[in-house]
C-alpha cells in the first residue's frame, strides 16, 4: 500500500512539474514574439515562394504567417507561388491578413515544379502592384538561380529577366528583398549553383533598394531571424520615404 501510495504523490509531482513548465514555456514564447520588430506603417507587399524548394522551407510556413498578421492594419498582402514556370497567386492583394496567412501552404519540393527561372513570375507579380500605391515591397522566397538560358558563369547576376525584374520593380517603386534556401535541384547539389543564385539575389535587391538574406552557401536553419531583419528594413524604408 506504502508503494501504491508514494507512486501516486511521484506521478502527482510529475504532473504538476510539466505543467509548470508549459506555462513558462508558453510565457516565453509570447515575450519572444513580444520582443520581434514590428512594422510601425501599412506596407504593400506580395509574398512569393519558389515551389521546389526543400522541403524544409515547409517548417517555415508558420513564421511567415506570424509575420503576415503581424503587419500594421491597412496593409495590402499578396501570396503567389512560382511554379513549373508560371505565377500561381494562392491570394490577391488583400487588407484581410488573416486571409492571406491561411492562403499559404508548404511548398511542393518537386523537380517538376521547378520554375528555371523565377524573374519572369517576379515581373508578372510586380505588374500586380497598383500605381498609386507607396511603401511597396516584394518578398522573394527563392533560391534564385536563373537556368533558362543555360549553366554559365559569365550569365550569374546578370541575365536579361533579372535585368528586366530590376527595371519593372524600379518603375513601380516596389523593394525587393529576397531569403535565400536551396532547390530540390542544382543549387542543394552544388555550391557553384548556389553562389549564382545568391549573386542574383543579392543583385535584385540592391538594385531595387530592398536586401537579400542568407545564411552561407550551403545548409538551410530557419527564416526566424529573415523576418526580424525584414521588418527592420521595412521600418527604415518607410522612414527614408517619410
Amino acid at each position: 500500500m506504502y508503494n501504491r501510495k508514494f507512486a501516486s504523490v511521484f506521478v502527482a509531482l510529475v504532473f504538476a512539474i510539466s505543467a509548470v513548465s508549459a506555462v513558462f514555456a508558453g510565457a516565453r514564447s509570447n515575450e519572444d514574439k513580444q520582443r520581434r520588430p514590428q512594422v510601425m506603417e501599412p506596407v504593400n507587399i506580395a509574398v512569393l515562394i519558389q515551389d521546389d524548394l526543400i522541403s524544409q522551407v515547409g517548417n517555415e510556413i508558420g513564421e511567415t504567417r506570424d509575420f503576415i498578421r503581424s503587419l500594421p492594419q491597412g496593409s495590402r498582402v499578396m501570396v503567389g507561388y512560382i511554379t513549373a514556370g508560371s505565377l500561381q497567386v494562392r491570394q490577391p492583394f488583400t487588407t484581410d491578413l488573416d486571409k492571406a496567412a491561411r492562403s499559404l501552404r508548404i511548398p511542393l519540393a518537386s523537380v517538376s515544379s521547378a520554375p528555371f527561372n523565377p524573374y519572369v513570375e517576379v515581373i508578372e507579380a510586380l505588374r500586380k502592384f497598383d500605381n498609386s500605391w507607396t511603401n511597396n515591397a516584394l518578398l522573394l522566397v527563392s533560391d534564385g538561380l536563373d537556368i533558362s538560358r543555360g549553366f554559365d558563369s559569365t550569365a550569374a547576376g546578370q541575365t536579361l529577366d533579372l535585368d528586366r525584374a530590376i527595371a519593372e520593380a524600379n518603375r513601380r517603386q516596389v523593394s525587393v528583398f529576397s531569403f535565400y534556401a536551396p532547390s530540390v535541384g542544382l543549387t542543394s547539389r552544388s555550391r557553384l549553383a548556389a553562389s549564382y543564385g545568391q549573386s542574383s539575389l543579392n543583385r535584385l535587391a540592391d538594385s531595387t533598394g530592398g536586401k537579400a538574406f542568407f545564411q552561407g552557401i550551403t545548409g538551410f536553419v530557419t527564416f526566424h531571424s529573415y523576418f526580424n531583419r525584414l521588418q527592420e528594413a521595412l521600418n527604415r524604408q518607410y522612414a527614408r520615404a517619410s
